[in-house]
């Protein structure tokens, strides 16, 4: 007997995709290869790394693209245990980096187990909701199993302490269990007492180490920035300079001034701030209409899928790479409080770049299943 024939990967996210991996592969040689020049005697040092990591990534895209989507529901349990395992680990034996160990290292390479997390959690959400059904509307069989398996990987990502994986792992997940048809009323008053318990927290960590206790001073730096500018508002500043010395047009691809050791990490946390210096309002804007444009198609994906767990999958991804683009972008833009978050696909990185491509490869095999010869569909129905 004939197997069946799966149908092609959506073309238009594949396009994107690749669109945006290229792009920021010229940012990040435009914002590091002086720095590079300077400290590594080589300016395209970051540049290859990072060719590396998308030649990694692009791999385990096309071998899940590859995969039926529905066999990743059985490799959920040991892929999540997998993590766990890692998130365990990384605070005794891991690396320190910025004040958090959130880092493995082999050699000059680290893996950093929290982005692992986000499609572990997502994934392992949406087996669990589409197995439960109409049992997630109710608080103790459904929303609480869910909660919890969250509430334990965030509060191990925050043992680092990181808490801008925290913040996009809880989003993302919120996502999902919403989307999988979790009781409205439980949710919302889950949030609005998190929330309370959350305050009552914060302001005993307060009175505990003072006022003016630097975490929080990092955090609320973007209310003010020139209320320090030489210390907690300085990366805030900079990255605002170099949005003002854009302006309209851009100074030009590769002029950058603030890459120039005035804006730390630019070719990471801050790429941004260099796309905006150097191609101006109207290239930024251009830049995001064709992320938000990406960030659509995945979305029509998940929701064209005609099962559960392939929608919600689908879903989660989309919504932890919009969010954590939000959460990026909003940072250097003075928009919300800078927390330290990579671009996806844009930002230099190797966990983020390879786990963000394979995402995007179960994205493509979801889509493959819509894309079925019309032959195909009618034997199936």
């Amino acid at each position: 007997m004939t197997p069946p024939r799966r149908g092609t990967p959506d073309f238009l996210l594949l396009f994107l995709t690749f669109a945006l991996v290229c792009f920021g592969l010229a940012m990040v040689f435009s914002a590091s290869s002086m720095t590079m020049a300077y400290l590594k005697n080589d300016p395209w040092y970051l540049t290859v790394r990072q060719a590396m990591f998308i030649a990694i990534g692009t791999a385990g895209m096309f071998f899940c693209m590859n995969v039926n989507y529905m066999k990743f529901k059985k490799w959920v349990v040991p892929f999540f245990f997998s993590v766990v395992v890692l998130l365990l680990a990384v605070p005794v034996v891991g690396k320190e980096v910025n004040g958090a160990k959130s880092w493995f290292y082999i050699g000059s390479f680290g893996i950093q187990p929290s982005e692992f997390a986000k499609l572990a959690v997502v994934m392992y959400l949406a087996a669990l909701i589409s197995k439960k059904e109409d049992k997630i509307r109710k608080f103790q069989t459904g929303l609480l199993p869910a909660l919890v398996i969250l509430g334990f990987v965030s509060g191990l990502i925050m043992l680092q302490p990181d808490l801008g994986s925290t913040m996009i792992l809880i989003m993302g997940a919120g996502i999902v269990i919403i989307v999988g048809g979790s009781n409205l009323k439980h949710v919302f008053s889950l949030a609005a007492a998190s929330l309370f318990i959350l305050c009552i927290f914060v302001s005993a960590y307060l009175l505990t180490t003072g006022e003016h206790n630097y975490r929080i001073a990092r955090f609320t730096a973007f209310l003010n920035p020139w209320a320090d500018p030489l210390d907690t508002g300085y990366h805030l500043i900079q990255s605002l300079y170099a949005f003002g010395h854009g302006g309209i047009t851009g100074a030009g691809f590769g002029q950058s001034i603030q890459k120039l050791h005035y804006l730390p990490a630019a070719h990471n946390d801050f790429i941004f701030s260099i796309i905006g210096e150097e191609l101006g309002f109207i290239g930024s804007s251009l830049f995001l209409i064709v992320y938000l444009l990406f960030l659509w198609r995945g979305l029509v994906i998940a929701l064209r899928c005609n099962e559960m767990f392939g929608t919600l999958t689908g879903i989660g991804i989309v919504g932890m790479i919009g969010i954590q683009a939000l959460v990026n972008i909003g940072g250097v833009t003075g928009s919300i409080p800078l927390t330290g978050v990579t671009l996806p696909l844009i930002s230099y990185g190797g966990s983020s770049m390879i786990i963000t491509l394979v995402s995007l490869g179960i994205l493509l095999s979801i889509s493959r299943e819509y894309n079925k010869p019309e032959k195909e569909k009618t034997k199936r129905a």
